[in-house]
């Protein structure tokens, strides 16, 4: 009778275990991770992020390849390496003194590195914001070079501590003391390309040009080349008008931050599973706290037609079910937040860190409008390549398919339905419009050039710029909008009216071009009157 209640506490313990394991591995399995290769791209992107993964890399090589070389040396002919015109055949006396001066020198020059290193990040963090010290950072070539000094160093340690005296059996590693020379040639050449990139980086066109090659990235990877039919089919689907009618449970942040990746694949999966639709109420960038509602999820009716489907093989689509614990245990998996807003695929992210560039050129104590004409400029090619591509739809489907290792044991009966398999949407995101973008990135620079009139006639020849590449209504009004903001800006902050009716004259021939049915096909230059009346000037003096 006493081993009763311990056998049945111990079945009880192995029976959790047993349920905490399955669960972590349904939670972890394959299946629900479907974002694998994104997954282990933000992973890699993170360990770029930081600037000790390819130093740290580089000690690791030179750790491994001096005692590589030095069992090569072991087994290699001496009179072989003294017919090497450049290689060592000196003592170990004189191999102690080469080997000490290469570890010292390399560490210090490394010191030196690091320290013009911090110089420049404080630098770019005053004059173009701190969220470009990710670019810094993440620069690959200082990286490197930091890390072939150190490597360096660590590879010639592990050496000098492998020479020993002539009276034993093995004396001087030659060939490692060689590679050492070599490689302490290769550091000094590093110095000079690492002093000469730090000035190249450190200019602002570099920097401009470097983050909007980021957003152009991102940019490629969100919006398709051209448009397809799918995605007007989206539009027109029958769940995409009536899943809001379904019963709703709110889908609340599991901590605060900002939202950085949204994996849709796996997404779709779970709500697959559960038999309902996701719908995000938060974009990527966005910052929600844990008590945010960021989204819904939305179950369908037992009676639904997609249910109709279904077959009595397990791998098609079940029936709904209301979420459970699992289910907000796999919904965190599918999301992720962080505590800063970091690097990521979030376009807005990137043009944010040219507008930040912008902003911080026109603040009283930079003054560099020149600067935040370039920036203008840049966004202008970023926005002009978004409009002309095919945006992302919010709408996800799957289709669910036959279990082809049943096919022997099926029959007519086994079937509820006809074989035909239809889209069924799963989740739905919400993506800023290209109006948000505008406003976000040309209308931020806006807000802080009101009294500068080179960067505001900058913005005005953007929204004629951007007209080229516009494909709907929709993106020409949004131009107009943006050309009306510009217009009242200058009309309530400029110094002098001769600038005011300059702004407004330029505005009004840009909304004309806009407007005009042939502007892709025409150029648009503005001249002010000043300058038409100099050059007529000019004209009847030639004459």
């Amino acid at each position: 009778m006493s081993k009763d209640p311990k056998t049945s506490l111990l079945k009880q313990i192995l029976t959790a275990i047993k349920h905490r394991l399955r669960q972590f591995l349904q939670l972890w399995s394959l299946q629900n991770l479907t974002n694998l290769p994104d997954r282990l791209k933000n992973l890699w992107q993170q360990l770029l992020g930081s600037y000790w993964f390819i130093p740290t890399a580089c000690v690791l090589v030179g750790i491994l390849l001096a005692p590589i070389l030095v069992t090569i040396d072991e087994h290699f002919d001496r009179e072989t390496v003294r017919e090497i015109s450049f290689a060592f055949t000196g003592d170990d006396q004189a191999a102690r003194a080469i080997m000490t001066a290469i570890a010292g020198a390399v560490l210090g020059v490394a010191g030196t590195t690091f320290s013009i290193t911090i110089a420049v990040l404080s630098m770019a963090s005053s004059q173009f914001g701190p969220r470009l010290l990710r670019n810094f950072l993440t620069d690959t070539p200082n990286q490197f070079v930091l890390g072939a000094f150190i490597g360096t160093f660590s590879y010639s340690l592990l050496v000098l501590k492998s020479i020993h005296k002539y009276d034993v059996a093995f004396g001087v590693p030659q060939l490692s003391v060689t590679f050492a020379i070599i490689m302490a040639i290769i550091c000094a050449l590093l110095l000079v390309y690492f002093v000469q990139h730090m000035v190249h980086a450190i200019q602002a066109s570099h920097v401009i040009h470097g983050a909007s090659n980021e957003a152009l990235r991102n940019i490629h990877y969100w919006y398709k080349d051209s448009c397809e039919i799918q995605h007007q089919r989206d539009v027109t689907h029958h769940d995409v008008e009536h899943f809001q009618s379904w019963t709703a449970t709110a889908i609340i942040a599991p901590s605060s931050g900002y939202l950085q990746q949204i994996y849709i694949e796996s997404l779709i999966t779970l709500a697959q599973d559960y038999g309902g639709v996701v719908q995000l109420h938060t974009s990527l960038g966005q910052f929600v706290t844990d008590k945010n509602v960021i989204g819904h999820f939305y179950q369908r009716p037992a009676d639904h037609n997609s249910h109709l489907q279904k077959t009595k093989t397990l791998g098609l689509a079940i029936l709904p079910r209301a979420p459970d614990g699992l289910f907000w245990q796999r919904l965190n998996t599918c999301i992720h937040l962080e505590r800063q807003s970091v690097h990521s695929n979030d376009i807005a992210y990137s043009l944010g860190q040219v507008t930040e560039v912008a902003v911080r050129a026109l603040s009283p104590g930079i003054n560099d409008p020149k600067t935040a004409v370039n920036c203008v400029q840049s966004l202008t090619t970023c926005l002009s390549v978004m409009m002309q591509r095919q945006p992302p739809s919010p709408y996800h489907f799957y289709i669910p398919s036959d279990d082809k290792n049943d096919s022997d044991s099926q029959n007519e009966s086994d079937i509820l339905v006809n074989q035909q398999r239809v889209a069924i949407l799963a989740v739905v995101t919400k993506n800023p419009t290209i109006a948000a973008f505008i406003d976000t990135s040309l209308g931020e620079i806006r807000r802080y050039a009101t009294a500068d009139l080179m960067v505001l006639k900058a913005l005005c020849q953007a929204m004629t710029d951007l007209n080229y590449a516009c494909v709907n209504n929709a993106q020409q009004q949004a131009l107009l909008h943006e050309l009306t903001l510009i217009e009242r800006a200058g009309e309530e902050n400029l110094s002098y009216e001769e600038l005011i009716t300059d702004l407004k004259a330029m505005s009004y021939e840009a909304r004309q071009f806009i407007h005009s049915n042939n502007a892709k096909h025409q150029h648009f230059e503005y001249i002010s009157q000043f300058d038409a009346q100099i050059n007529k000037t000019l004209q009847r003096q030639s004459r």
